[in-house]
């Protein structure tokens, strides 16, 4: 029932995302499409239904990135990046989608109750190019934290996706921060970043991100923003 409503409301939620990018007869000229989504699968599968509703045209080469949680649309962006870089001329479409809601269980289990509660519905959408408007996508840095894998578990179960987010994630961010801080800003200062972009886990991990690379109090100011209005959507925030 839970895979019914996504396969219902997902689409929808898309295409009014992918129509705020205001692309007009450009979406014809979209290459690739990548498409991330932890909290629903369907097929044919999402990708197919967003190729033809917005119309995109029919040789759009289709990537889907499931169950990476929030950290999918860093990967998309990265796998977007490499596209480009490899034919410049390729224009990539990027969706994060969640539909984190459906998720929601009955439980007496206390730290799993308070990890549903931080968590929305979402979608964000973008289109990577080598044309030099927006944002430019220098560089990324990738790290495992060692010893880390069960903090944060998502499994199907008989009742549905089963998650478990443990309180020990935060003080983990904190650590691994603080000892690769140098690696994550590429030698720069915190005071050299003019803006903060920092994925909105949840208060503690923001003020996690904070105590691991030293920033000022105000430095997340947006994320905080997005959290307390949109709440967590995953890959979509």
């Amino acid at each position: 029932q839970r895979m019914q409503l996504y396969e219902k409301y997902a689409p929808t939620l898309a295409m009014e995302t992918v129509a705020k990018l205001e692309l007009g007869t450009e979406r014809r000229s979209v290459t690739h499409l990548v498409v991330t989504t932890c909290t629903g699968m369907v097929a044919p599968g999402l990708d197919l239904q967003i190729l033809e509703q917005c119309d995109l045209a029919p040789t759009v080469e289709r990537t889907m990135i499931g169950f990476m949680g929030c950290y999918a649309a860093i990967n998309a962006l990265k796998l977007a990046r490499h596209v480009v870089r490899s034919t410049p001329d390729a224009r990539v479409l990027v969706l994060n989608l969640e539909l984190c809601s459906l998720h929601l269980q009955e439980t007496n289990n206390f730290e799993q109750m308070l990890s549903f509660l931080v968590f929305g519905d979402g979608c964000a959408a973008s289109l990577i190019s080598a044309e030099p408007t927006g944002f430019a996508l220098d560089s990324f840095h990738a790290e495992v934290l060692p010893g880390t894998q069960k903090l944060i578990t998502w499994n199907v179960l008989d009742q549905g996706f089963d998650m478990f987010l443990s309180g020990r994630v935060p003080e983990a961010i904190a650590s691994g921060l603080r000892g690769s801080k140098d690696a994550v800003l590429r030698g720069a200062s915190p005071e050299d970043i003019d803006l903060w972009a920092v994925h909105p886990g949840g208060r503690s991990v923001l003020d996690a991100v904070e105590r691991g690379l030293d920033l000022d109090t105000t430095a997340l100011a947006v994320s905080r923003a997005v959290l307390e209005s949109f709440g967590n959507m995953s890959s979509a925030t």
